[in-house]
């Protein structure tokens, strides 16, 4: 089993300061967990890849990801809990736009 060098509370840390360098409040971002982050990002949520302000991370595990996730929601970002199953490993973030879907 693939185990992660990154601890949770190091992405959290990559996360927050990524957003604070965006800019906005955290309810001006959206935060989940994905098996696929890219997909998730690009395809469901209508990210722009090369405009877009997004984040995303292999936390290792699906208790990490939702972890990073619970934190972030805790903090007031939009999402929420419940997604994926045990191969969803990455934890994402996006600032929202009005070219985004939630």
């Amino acid at each position: 089993m693939y185990q992660s060098t990154i601890s949770a509370s190091s992405i959290i840390s990559e996360f927050k300061n990524y957003m604070q360098k965006c800019g906005g409040v955290y309810s001006d971002w959206y935060v989940g967990v994905a098996a696929n982050a890219r997909d998730r990002l690009f395809n469901d949520h209508n990210v722009d890849e090369k405009n877009g302000q997004w984040i995303y991370e292999d936390c290792g595990s699906d208790s990490a990801a939702r972890q990073v996730e619970k934190h972030f929601l805790n903090l007031g970002c939009q999402g929420g809990t419940g997604g994926g199953d045990h191969t969803t490993k990455f934890a994402y973030a996006y600032k929202i736009k009005g070219y985004t879907r939630e």
